[in-house]
């Protein structure tokens, strides 16, 4: 089978404008939520959530942003990152060949902050108020879209919809594309920027969302009997994927491997988890068996653990399906304890998280877990970054599930890494 590798990342995120300094507070176990000061959350039941901590507004220009919704904002900044860390220069001329580049980048809700603001102009101030600019950026493929615009990509751009899976289902289809010789070179990732009175007052409603508002550092806390939801966030991670062979053709740095993909559906309900875990554990062995790999060579989870009530239990219950009673080896993290939940782009994150655990054979802190739920049966490294085996090769596997039954498991590992 066609190795497929890692050869360019980018993020921006309520821990970092970048992917260093993202890295870096992940690994300090800093939490990036806080309390919105903006007159509208004052009604609101929820009045924390995760912004970036780079506004794009610092980056892009104000006269090219008026155009993007600030999904699509975020995706360039992460992209562009991503491609020059490839290796590329950003809207450059063809350094790839178009025709063998695609783009697969993902948005779980799209460009709702467009849609809103206009639909309040309309409302407001009228019709001519009405941005011409407006549906070309709520779309939801408008951020794959302008990745695909800069980088010049012709084998295809792409937008998996699957609500908080979409962009580890956009990482598997770029994958896909890879192997089945119709690219040789993917941008991949996934953006999300909702932090906006509806969507939190649509969650606050579902009882979803964390309402710990004296406390925003301590509200995310993935498998701590405390918990009552998670927190908002919103940020972007981007990767540049390649066949092995095309990326030591040109002689590019390597961060590692993509070695599998597993995707299932619960068809059990809109909102909640399958209590069975049937579908998530069933992702995760299809990964393993996409990839060739065992329970036994997986050293690290990094969880879906969104901080909601079922879906952590149900989880860990998933991992120790897939994985075997024997999971002493496997150390599993949450950074959505950190980082919110960035929705549609948090299976992005968190796969680029999962690739620098092995990178650095550190893993990450699950912060905010005092009071653990009994018997869960699985690792978890709590509140402090954990190391991983000096040496040797390594496997990671990063969940992402999302409301409608969406399950998607990736696997990464160390294998062919120059850095």
């Amino acid at each position: 089978m066609t190795e497929i590798v890692i050869t360019g990342l980018g993020a921006t995120t309520p821990l970092g404008g970048d992917l260093a300094s993202t890295w870096a507070n992940m690994l300090a176990g800093t939490s990036g939520v806080r309390a919105i000061t903006e007159e509208w959350a004052e009604e609101l039941p929820v009045k924390i959530a995760a912004y970036v901590a780079v506004d794009p507004s610092e980056i892009i220009d104000r006269v090219k942003a008026r155009r993007l919704d600030r999904s699509t904002q975020l995706a360039l900044i992460a992209a562009q990152q991503a491609w020059t860390d490839a290796g590329f220069e950003w809207e450059g001329e063809d350094e790839v060949d178009p025709h063998r580049l695609s783009v697969s980048l993902a948005s779980g809700i799209g460009g709702l902050h467009s849609l809103l603001n206009n639909w309040d102009a309309h409302r407001d101030k009228g019709y001519r108020r009405v941005s011409p600019f407006t549906i070309p950026m709520l779309m939801a493929n408008a951020p794959a879209a302008n990745v695909g615009l800069a980088v010049h990509a012709k084998a295809g751009v792409h937008t998996p919809v699957s609500a908080c899976a979409s962009s580890n289902e956009a990482i598997s289809l770029g994958l896909d594309l890879l192997r089945l010789g119709r690219a040789d070179i993917a941008v991949v990732g996934g953006t999300e920027a909702t932090i906006h009175p509806l969507p939190l007052a649509a969650f606050g409603q579902m009882q979803a969302l964390s309402r710990r508002n004296d406390d925003p550092e301590g509200a995310s806390r993935p498998w701590d009997r405390g918990r009552d939801g998670f927190v908002m966030g919103e940020g972007s991670a981007i990767l540049v994927i390649e066949t092995l062979e095309h990326a030591k053709a040109r002689g590019a740095k390597i961060y590692g491997t993509i070695a599998g993909a597993g995707i299932t559906a619960d068809s059990h309900d809109m909102v909640q988890p399958d209590p069975t875990g049937e579908g998530q554990s069933g992702a995760m062995i299809k990964a393993l068996q996409d990839s060739g790999m065992t329970p036994a060579d997986i050293v690290h989870v990094n969880a879906h653990g969104t901080s909601t009530p079922q879906g952590d239990l149900t989880e860990a219950g998933s991992i120790r399906t897939a994985l075997g009673d024997d999971t002493d080896h496997v150390v599993v993290t949450s950074t959505k304890s950190m980082t919110g939940h960035l929705l549609g782009g948090a299976g992005a994150l968190e796969t680029v998280a999962s690739l620098m655990a092995l990178r650095d054979r550190l893993v990450p802190p699950t912060i905010n877990l005092v009071d653990p739920e009994p018997d869960l049966a699985i690792d978890i490294a709590a509140n402090v970054a954990r190391p991983l085996p000096a040496e040797g090769s390594l496997a990671a596997v990063n969940n992402s599930f999302g409301f409608g039954g969406h399950n998607v498991a990736i696997v990464v590992t160390n294998e062919n890494a120059t850095v």
